[in-house]
């Protein structure tokens, strides 16, 4: 990256905001190695779009964001959602992202490229690789 926001900003200008902000998921997966479909679950927290999910994968892949073979995704950083830094908690009506339960608190991970959530406190770790 350059230094003055100018990645971010001409990602915005060609991608997808759905398409920046499941690479960011992608870049905090914390895990050596996933099947894709555990994979395909944290992106459709930002998006079900079948086109737009594959969007995600490839671009992944070129950036070297991710590796992939044989339906085995394995993420090459090793920037984690941190609980107490990355995670924010507000109180209100909410119905989780991922599981589509009522939601009194909700858990929203900040990411560079936005804010995902909200997810209920089992989602959260599922998403975040946790459980």
């Amino acid at each position: 990256m350059a230094g003055d926001g100018s990645d971010t900003g001409d990602d915005r200008d060609h991608l997808d905001d759905r398409v920046v902000l499941g690479l960011a998921l992608l870049e905090r997966l914390e895990h050596e190695s996933l099947p894709l479909p555990d994979v395909v679950d944290r992106i459709e927290t930002v998006t079900t779009d079948p086109a737009v999910t594959r969007t995600i994968l490839d671009e992944a892949e070129l950036r070297g964001i991710i590796d992939r073979e044989d339906g085995i995704i394995r993420p090459k950083s090793r920037q984690y959602v941190r609980f107490g830094q990355d995670v924010v908690t507000k109180e209100g009506e909410f119905t989780c992202r991922r599981c589509g339960s009522s939601l009194s608190t909700g858990h929203f991970i900040d990411l560079e490229a936005g804010e995902l959530g909200p997810f209920g406190s089992s989602c959260i770790r599922k998403v975040t690789g946790r459980e």
